[in-house]
């Protein structure tokens, strides 16, 4: 993770159960995601933006299922979602995060 001028970014892979369907994945990155805000004194509510690589469009409605009950209302950041080779190709996605870092109210 990289803090700069009050703005995070940093990016997660999952990292407990690489045989997991698309949506046990997104949950183990959105976990991750919490831990990393949390360090850095921030929430999910203040995200500024998300980049979500997947392997395969076919996951998409899969992601947007967790992805939308990880929010709470209208919070969720924008967001770009591209279809790419992963570094380990048990991923099925990747997010790279932008937040408000530190402080935030």
């Amino acid at each position: 993770m990289t803090v700069y001028n009050g703005t995070a970014f940093f990016v997660e892979v999952p990292d407990t159960d690489l045989t997991a369907d698309i949506r046990g994945q997104v949950r183990q990155v959105l976990a991750q995601a919490d831990a990393s805000l949390a360090k850095i004194g921030s929430d999910r509510n203040h995200l500024l933006s998300a980049t979500i690589y997947l392997t395969d469009f076919d996951n998409l409605a899969g992601l947007n299922e967790v992805w939308d009950a990880w929010f709470d209302g209208d919070t969720a950041p924008s967001r770009a979602c591209i279809n790419a080779t992963l570094a380990d190709s048990r991923y099925l996605v990747e997010i790279a995060f932008v937040a408000a870092a530190g402080n935030v109210e």
